[in-house]
C-alpha cells in the first residue's frame, strides 16, 4: 500500500519495487487488499492487458499510519545497526 500512496501502479511496478516478493506473494496481497476495500483494480480494454491498482477512500485513510511505521522502521535500523556496529566492535 505504500507504494500505491503515490499514485496508480502496475503489477510490474509493484514488483521492481519490493523486488524480494514472489508473484504469486504480490497477486495474493493485492487481491485481499482489494477484497478488504483499500485498493482498487482497474483494467484496461486493450492489448496486452493493462491494469492499475490505486488506493480507495479508505485506503487513503490509512496514509498517517503507514507514514509513521515508515518512519518508526527508520529509526528502529539505525538504532539496531548502531548496536550491532557496537556488538561487532568488542568481539574484535
Amino acid at each position: 500500500m505504500y507504494h500505491i500512496i503515490t499514485g496508480p501502479q502496475r503489477t510490474g511496478e509493484l514488483k521492481r519495487l519490493v523486488p524480494d516478493i514472489t508473484q504469486k506473494m504480490l497477486v495474493q496481497t493485492l487481491r485481499e487488499l482489494e477484497n478488504d476495500g483499500l485498493i482498487m483494480r482497474k483494467v484496461f480494454n486493450q492489448v496486452p492487458p493493462k491494469v492499475e491498482y490505486s488506493l480507495t477512500e479508505l485506503g487513503h485513510s490509512l496514509e498517517p499510519v503507514l507514514e509513521a511505521l515508515c518512519h518508526w522502521g527508520g529509526d528502529y535500523m539505525e538504532k539496531t545497526s548502531s548496536k550491532s556496529e557496537v556488538q561487532n566492535l568488542g568481539t574484535e
